[in-house]
C-alpha cells in the first residue's frame, strides 16, 4: 500500500473506468470506525431502515460491469459470486488500478460492513444481495489502458448478455460515454433490450458533463434503461450531473463513503455513485416484489419518487429522488406482469401460475442459458473492449478524520 502523500498524488489523477479521480481518504482504522458509518448521510435519505422492515435483499443478485470486485474485502465478502473478466488484461489483485471503482460501487448496493461495531466498514443499501462482477473496463490509471483504447470491442455489450443469462435480476452500470462524439451503438442497446427480455432490470448512470456541455450520455439513454441523476445531501442537484430527457430519477452522489481494495475508506462523487444507490433500491423491490417486470419496476420509482419536481420531471431530477420504501409499499397493489398461464400463455389473474410453469418465474431460465453462453465466450479468444467508455465519477481528497 501506499504512503498517504504519495496515495493522494495518485488519487488526483483521473482513474480511468472508476468513479473518482480524487477521492477523499477516511482512515480505516478503529478510531475512526464510527464516522465511517456516520457519513453514510444517503441511508438515511433513503430511508433505508424503513424498507429493512421488509427486506435487505436476500435471494438478489446484482451484477456490476465495471472494473471487477474485491470479493475479499471485508464489507464484501461472501456477498460476491464469481464472475467474468472481459477485458483479459491490465492490473490484477494487489495492484492499485485494480478493481478500484467496482468495489466501490459494490459497497454501495451490497455491502454488510464488517466485525462487530456497528459503525464498521460500509454499509449498502441491499445487504444482503449478491453481486456478480462482470469486468468490461479498466482504470483510467491502469498501465494497460493506453492498449485497451487501441482494440474497441464489444465488451460492455457481451457483459450485459452474459449477466442476463446468469439471471441476474439487476445491471448496474456506473459508467457510459458522455463525450462529444458520443452516440447510440447498435450492440449495445440489443444487449440492454436482450436483458430487459430476460427480466433484468437495468440501470445507468446519467453522466458527469453538467459542466461539459450535458452531452447525451450511453448506456444511460438506451430504452428501458433506469437512469441515475446525482444530488447531494440537502437534495439539490450536483452541478456535475448531466442534464437529458432520460433522466429517470435522483440519488446521492456528493460526499459518498466508498470501500476500497486498499483496505481504506474514501469520500467520492459523481452518477456512478448515485446509479449504485438506484441498483441497491431496485434489488429492495425485486426482493419484496419478484414478479414484476423491468417496466413495473421503472414505473414504480418515478410514481413513488419524493421531492418531485415542478411539472413532475426534470431533465436534472427525473421524476424526484429515489424512495425504495415507498415502491416496496406502492408494489404490492400491483398484479405481476411475468407470470403467465401455462394453458393460454396470458396475463394470469388467478390464484398463481400452474405449478409446472414454476421455471417461467423470475430465476427459471437463467442455469440453461448461462451454460449456453459459458460455451460461446469460451471459444472466444479475442480481447473485446470499447475503448471510450469511463465510468461517471469524481472525488476529491480532504484532511477529515
Amino acid at each position: 500500500m501506499r504512503a498517504g502523500p504519495r496515495r493522494a498524488r495518485r488519487a488526483a489523477g483521473p482513474l480511468g473506468a472508476v468513479l473518482a479521480a480524487c477521492l477523499l481518504l477516511i482512515p480505516s482504522t478503529a478510531a475512526h470506525a464510527d464516522g465511517i458509518r456516520a457519513r453514510q448521510w444517503a441511508l438515511d435519505a433513503m430511508r433505508t431502515e424503513e424498507a429493512w422492515r421488509t427486506t435487505k435483499g436476500a435471494g438478489i443478485t446484482v451484477a456490476v460491469l465495471d472494473t471487477g470486485v474485491d470479493d475479499e474485502h471485508p464489507d464484501l465478502k461472501g456477498n460476491v459470486l464469481p464472475g467474468k473478466d472481459l477485458v483479459g488484461f491490465g492490473a490484477g489483485r494487489g495492484d492499485s488500478a485494480w478493481a478500484v471503482h467496482g468495489t466501490a460501487m459494490a459497497g454501495i448496493i451490497a455491502g454488510h460492513g464488517h466485525g462487530a461495531g456497528n459503525g464498521d466498514g460500509v454499509l449498502g443499501v441491499a445487504p444482503e444481495a449478491r453481486i456478480l462482477p462482470v469486468r468490461v473496463i479498466l482504470e483510467d490509471d491502469d498501465a494497460e489502458r493506453g492498449k485497451a483504447r487501441k482494440s474497441r470491442g464489444n465488451a460492455l455489450a457481451e457483459g450485459i448478455r452474459w449477466a442476463a443469462d446468469q439471471g441476474a435480476d439487476v445491471i448496474n452500470l456506473s459508467l457510459g460515454d458522455d463525450s462529444e462524439s458520443a452516440h447510440p451503438e447498435p450492440a449495445e442497446d440489443a444487449a440492454v433490450q436482450y436483458a430487459l427480455k430476460k427480466g433484468s432490470v437495468v440501470v445507468a448512470s446519467a453522466g458527469n458533463g453538467g459542466e461539459k456541455g450535458d452531452h447525451v450520455s450511453y448506456p444511460a439513454a438506451y430504452p428501458g434503461v433506469i437512469t441515475a441523476t446525482a444530488v447531494d445531501s440537502n437534495g439539490t442537484r450536483a452541478s456535475f450531473s448531466t442534464r437529458r430527457w432520460y433522466a429517470t430519477v435522483s440519488a446521492p452522489g456528493v460526499d459518498v463513503v466508498i470501500p476500497s481494495p486498499d483496505g481504506d475508506y474514501y469520500e467520492g462523487w459523481g452518477t456512478s455513485a448515485a446509479a449504485a444507490f438506484v441498483s441497491g433500491a431496485v434489488a429492495l423491490v425485486r426482493a419484496a416484489h419478484p414478479g414484476l417486470t423491468p417496466a413495473q419496476i421503472k414505473r414504480l420509482l418515478e410514481d413513488t419518487a419524493r421531492d418531485t419536481p415542478d411539472g413532475g420531471h426534470t431533465d436534472s431530477r427525473g421524476f424526484g429522488f429515489v424512495d425504495p420504501a415507498a415502491a416496496i409499499e406502492a408494489a404490492a397493489k400491483l398484479e405481476p406482469e411475468r407470470l403467465t398461464s401455462a394453458q393460454y400463455g396470458k396475463k394470469y389473474f388467478g390464484p398463481g401460475p400452474d405449478a409446472s410453469r414454476d421455471g417461467d418465474g423470475a430465476f427459471g431460465w437463467a442455469a440453461p442459458a448461462a451454460g449456453g453462453l459459458g460455451v460461446l465466450l469460451l471459444g472466444t479468444s479475442v480481447v473485446v473492449w470499447r475503448g471510450r467508455t469511463r465510468p461517471h465519477g469524481r472525488g476529491f481528497r480532504s484532511g477529515v478524520h
